[in-house]
């Protein structure tokens, strides 16, 4: 059984199709990969996902649930986390205290424990501090953890996030371009880090990704947008020789043969 089936989802702005007819699959321990130019509807599969918008038409169940209508909070309390595109950390607190935020669908006790902290408020704090540790190790930011994040350099930032979602223990993590902004080296690791999440961890994940070499060499399966219609769903290989993808990003006279473009 799948754990998501995104089906036929159309989302409309005001007379814009932002996603027209769209539908895939997300099987248990897969990586699967969302392409397509600026203006696909890339981020607006996520924002659906989330529960930022609603769509028009079409189904998104998770985990068996139907996603279509339910408040953002909620959809996290069912085991999915994102990261995003820009940063999204709180920059005058420490490591630690950001991945701690991502623990917050874990607490068990109540403002007046929390004020004791005593008790049952103690004990999570310590259970929750060491869910936190373990993914700072993971990540292998340790140097970092009492470090306000502002002072960070740039992919140390990307990988505190990325430990904020997995403070939540996801059943299902989506990817916003994680290696966005980042030099080579930054790249590697995060590619490393991201396959430790599938292989170690037994995350799925979807994966929103400019850099073709990121997701051809981590991706099960691709699914390829282009105007928020998808052009083809299909393997990194089968993906890439599909003329219309090559078409989408090539344009039409690229991908004709004989008139000096490439297939």
């Amino acid at each position: 059984m799948s754990l998501l089936d995104f089906r036929d989802v159309r989302l409309r702005f005001a007379g814009v199709t932002a996603l027209d007819g769209v539908s895939f699959t997300v099987q248990p321990g897969e990586l699967f990969a969302i392409i397509g130019p600026n203006g696909a509807g890339k981020t607006s599969v996520f924002n659906v996902l989330s529960g930022i918008y609603a769509p028009q038409e079409g189904s998104v169940r998770f985990d068996g649930q139907e996603l279509v209508g339910m408040a953002p909070h909620r959809i996290a309390q069912l085991g999915m986390a994102r990261t995003f595109q820009n940063i999204e950390l709180f920059e005058n607190l420490t490591v630690v205290d950001n991945l701690m935020l991502g623990r917050h669908g874990h607490v068990r006790y109540g403002a007046v424990s929390a004020l004791a902290y005593a008790g049952r408020a103690a004990r999570e704090e310590v259970r929750n501090r060491a869910v936190v540790e373990e993914i700072i190790d993971f990540l292998e930011i340790e140097e970092h953890r009492k470090y306000p994040v502002r002072l960070l350099p740039y992919g140390v930032q990307k990988r505190v996030e990325l430990g904020r979602a997995l403070a939540m223990e996801p059943k299902l993590l989506l990817l916003d371009e994680p290696v966005a902004g980042m030099n080579v080296e930054e790249t590697e690791d995060m590619a490393r880090f991201v396959l430790d999440i599938r292989e170690e961890l037994g995350i799925p994940i979807i994966l929103v990704e400019h850099d073709m070499g990121v997701v051809m060499d981590l991706a099960d399966r691709v699914m390829v947008l282009d105007f928020g219609k998808p052009i083809t769903t299909g393997t990194p290989d089968e993906v890439q020789r599909h003329p219309d993808v090559i078409r989408a990003y090539l344009g039409a006279a690229a991908a004709t043969p004989g008139e000096g473009g490439t297939t």
